[in-house]
């Protein structure tokens, strides 16, 4: 009969062995995770090449707002994802980051700016696009999962973080990158295009989106007064920025159906935030805010657009065009395709 001492040694050295068996594989799959660090967010990560991997920019984007090799942003949402910085470096001898992330409230603008901004002190331009998340309400929330800890407090909690199954998956993914596996899908300068390029135009399919979009409240205001919640957000980013670097905002093109009758509140709404962003412009220095939320060929026209609110590179082209010629040469565009809200006298 086997003594007391051997059974408890049997169970201890079978123990160890499960521990090991078990904790082992998943210690070696954390060990993977953190040394391809899918995200480069991680303290004393290796200095690999990494891209922008993930499909949920609020991943990606952190490690290009801190990159040095960027000295302007673009902060905002899906509608300004069209502006490419490669078109806007060779304008304005910059070197733009493409921050914009779709559907992020300006309450995620905000994390994203103030991560930009705490590792470039001074920049050289940043565009802000204040479309409609930014005239008609300040939720205070990520309307998609938001890795908080890339953003702000200690990185070092990263290493606990990235125990989850997205983690593997991206780092993964990185990796079949890393070794020639994968091709790149989004840009390393955070552009990249809203569609791919095999993807067909088709007015029906359009036409269908345009008809099923949420339509204008044209009801009067009796006595309602148009508030822009966020505004005050807006302004406090903005007065972050040194007096140098210049400030622009714009109000991205959409479609024209969308504006609401003349005296609608819709319309009223729009035009008391425009109001607002370009006295906001005229009190900021070296600032300019233009719209191109403007009846126009383009915004007339369903052809311009994918949907009623995101453009298609013709119209993006527009608007870039329209930025360099309000920024440069203080004009606006011609056919009512941009107005000039407000600018900071020199």
């Amino acid at each position: 009969m086997p003594s007391s001492t051997s059974v408890f040694n049997s169970w201890r050295k079978f123990a160890l062995f499960f521990l090991g068996f078990t904790i082992g594989p998943i210690f070696l799959i954390w060990l993977f995770i953190i040394i391809v660090d899918p995200w480069g967010m991680l303290p004393f990560s290796p200095p690999f090449h990494r891209i922008p991997i993930s499909t949920n920019a609020r991943y990606s984007f952190p490690a290009l707002a801190i990159n040095q090799e960027f000295d302007s942003a673009i902060i905002g949402t899906s509608t300004s994802r069209p502006l490419q910085p490669q078109i806007l470096d060779k304008a304005f001898n910059t070197h733009f980051v493409n921050l914009s992330m779709n559907a992020s409230t300006p309450w995620e603008q905000e994390k994203i700016y103030n991560l930009f901004l705490m590792h470039h002190s001074h920049p050289k331009m940043v565009i802000f696009n204040t479309d409609n998340i930014w005239c008609f309400g300040d939720p205070e929330y990520a309307s998609r999962p938001l890795p908080l800890w890339m953003y702000e407090g200690s990185p070092w909690i990263g290493y606990l973080k990235m125990a989850n199954q997205y983690a593997l998956q991206e780092a993964a993914n990185q990796f079949a990158w890393l070794i020639g596996f994968k091709k790149q899908r989004y840009g390393s300068d955070g552009y990249t295009p809203l569609l791919p390029a095999s993807f067909v135009y088709d007015p029906q399919k359009v036409n269908k989106t345009f008809s099923e979009w949420v339509q204008a409240d044209n009801s009067l205001p009796n006595g309602r007064t148009p508030v822009q919640p966020a505004l005050p957000r807006l302004q406090h980013m903005i007065n972050k920025l040194p007096k140098e670097t210049a400030k622009i905002i714009i109000i991205p093109p959409f479609s024209e159906e969308f504006y609401g009758n003349s005296g609608g509140w819709t319309d009223v709404s729009w035009k008391a935030c425009k109001a607002n962003l370009g006295n906001l412009a005229k009190k900021t220095p070296n600032m300019i805010a233009i719209d191109f939320a403007l009846p126009n060929h383009f915004t007339q026209k369903r052809t311009s657009f994918w949907d009623p609110i995101h453009y298609r590179d013709f119209t993006a082209e527009m608007v870039m065009n329209g930025i360099l010629q309000a920024v440069l040469h203080h004009q606006e565009l011609p056919n009512n395709e941009s107005k000039i809200l407000g600018q900071s006298q020199p």
